[in-house]
């Protein structure tokens, strides 16, 4: 396994998202599993991934692990809220940068819960950067 996912990994066994930002990658796309277009750059990829850190946060877990080279396949579970999310990250590296990060949850009532949570956080995160 890359250097680039054993250092994403340690971050989320960890919870720590210290060095996220070199992380990634300049012109990195983020996929939403609740947003229908791709979020270009480092700048929104880092915001979601923070934000996400702070919603997917009792009791996430990585159940799976599937990497060959330079893409990455984790599933995920967590509980927000009292449902039961389940879903994976598609990760993309390139030179130990992540070049595309996707999202896809499951069932319907984890991705409505997980919609309106990301959108709170998000909305918090741009009025604290605001001030």
């Amino acid at each position: 396994m890359s250097e680039g996912f054993e250092r994403w990994l340690a971050m989320m066994e960890t919870g720590s998202h210290d060095g996220l930002w070199d992380l990634l990658d300049p012109d990195c796309v983020f996929w939403s599993p609740v947003v229908h277009t791709p979020q270009c750059g480092r700048p929104v990829s880092h915001a979601y991934l923070t934000a996400a850190a702070s919603v997917f946060n009792e009791g996430f877990r990585y159940t799976r692990r599937v990497v060959e080279g330079e893409h990455g396949v984790f599933e995920f579970e967590c509980v927000i809220e009292g449902v039961h999310i389940n879903g994976i990250d598609m990760i993309t590296m390139r030179d130990g940068r992540i070049t595309e990060f996707k999202v896809m949850v499951r069932p319907l009532k984890a991705i409505n819960t997980v919609h309106g949570k990301m959108m709170v956080m998000l909305q918090q995160m741009q009025g604290q950067a605001a001030q």
